[in-house]
C-alpha cells in the first residue's frame, strides 16, 4: 500500500532530503533517491542548476528541485530551466506560491510548497499546490522568530487543509517519523540528519559539530540586517548570541560548509542535531526512518496497556 505522498512523488519511501543551498547537489540527491527517498537539487547557485542535468548520470529515480521564490520571482525563465532538465517535482519556498504554481503545472510538474504557519498553508492551498511541507521553528535555516513548533503547527494545519503533508523540523529517525504521522503527515523531510551523513559533501568539522551538539546546541539568531536563522551555537554564532551586533552572517558560508572554518559564518542546523549521534549512509537513514515507524507505534500501543 502507498499513501498520497508516495503516489504523488513516485517514491518507495516518503522521505525527502531538504533543499539546502550549496549542499543539495547531485551526489547527495542521487544517493537519497537511490535509497528509495526523494533527493533534492537547489537552484540558487549555478552549480546547483548544472546538477539538475548531472544528477541524471547518477540515478534514474525521481529527484526534485527547489525553487526559492524570492530568488526567482523576477525571472520566470527558471521554469524553462527545470522543464529542460526533465524535473517533475518542484518544492517551492520563501515566497508567494501563486507566482509560480500555475506555470509549473502548465509545464507538467507537481508543486509542493513549504510553509511555517497556518496562514501560509491556507494561501498555498488557494494557489493550487499539490502538497505541503509543514516546517516547525525547530528546523534549521531561515525561520520566523514567531513560528510555532512542529507539534503545534502540524496538527493545526492538518485539521484545516485536506492535502498531502510532509513534516519537517525535528525529524531524524523512526520515532520522530512516527510522531509526524500521528500528527497528520504522510511523509517527512530531513535536512540536519542528511547533513550528518556519509554522502553529504560538507566538511568534517561541520558534521562533527552536529554530532557533538546537545539540546542547547542551536540558537535562533535574529540579528538586524540579516534573516532570522536557526544555527549551531558554535564559532561566530556563539559570539554573536552573547554580544548581538549588526553582522553579515552569510558572506563566507562556503568557507564554513566546505572549508571547515566554523568562524567564517553560521551553520544552519536544526534542534534535532542533539539527537544525532553518528554519521550514517543516507540509504540507511531513509530506510530505517520509514520502515521503523510501525515498530515504534507498536511499542507505543504496548505502553498504553
Amino acid at each position: 500500500m502507498t499513501n498520497r505522498v508516495q503516489e504523488l512523488l513516485g517514491v518507495e519511501f516518503p522521505v525527502v532530503q531538504a533543499p539546502m543551498t550549496y549542499i543539495a547537489r547531485a551526489e547527495l540527491a542521487a544517493a537519497v533517491s537511490e535509497g528509495g527517498g526523494l533527493g533534492m537539487i537547489e537552484t540558487l547557485t549555478p552549480e546547483g542548476r548544472e546538477d539538475l542535468l548531472r544528477v541524471r548520470d547518477l540515478t534514474d529515480r525521481p529527484v526534485a528541485a527547489n525553487l526559492m521564490i524570492q530568488g526567482w520571482k523576477r525571472d520566470p525563465s527558471i521554469v524553462d530551466t527545470l522543464a529542460a532538465a526533465g524535473v517533475r517535482h518542484v518544492f517551492t519556498s520563501a515566497g508567494d506560491p501563486a507566482l509560480f504554481t500555475a506555470r509549473l503545472h502548465d509545464a507538467g510538474m507537481t508543486v509542493v510548497h513549504v510553509v511555517g504557519s497556518l496562514k501560509g498553508a491556507l494561501k498555498a492551498a488557494d494557489a493550487g499546490v499539490d502538497a505541503l511541507v509543514v516546517e516547525g521553528v525547530e528546523g534549521g535555516g531561515f525561520k520566523s522568530a514567531l513560528g510555532a513548533s512542529t507539534m503545534v503547527l502540524l496538527p493545526l494545519i492538518a485539521d484545516r487543509v485536506d492535502m498531502p503533508i510532509i513534516c519537517a523540523g525535528g525529524v531524524c529517525d523512526a520515532r520522530s517519523g512516527a510522531a509526524a504521522v500521528v500528527l497528520g503527515a504522510e511523509g517527512v523531510q530531513m535536512g540536519t540528519r542528511m547533513l550528518a551523513s556519509v554522502e553529504a559533501a560538507v566538511h568534517t568539522n561541520f558534521k562533527d559539530a552536529i554530532v557533538a551538539a546537545d539540546d542547547s546546541g542551536t540558537v535562533l539568531l535574529d540579528v538586524p540586517g540579516n534573516p532570522t536563522m536557526r544555527v549551531l551555537r558554535t564559532g561566530l554564532a556563539a559570539r554573536i548570541d552573547e554580544h548581538p551586533a549588526d553582522a553579515q552572517l552569510l558572506g563566507r558560508i562556503t568557507d564554513l560548509y566546505f572549508g571547515g572554518d566554523m568562524e567564517a559564518s553560521v551553520a544552519n542546523t536544526g534542534q534535532v542535531s542533539s539527537r544525532i549521534t553518528e554519521l550514517q549512509p543516507v540509504a540507511d537513514i531513509v530506510r530505517h526512518t520509514w520502515r521503523g515507524i510501525e515498530s515504534v507505534l507498536d511499542s507505543a500501543r504496548t505502553r498504553l496497556g
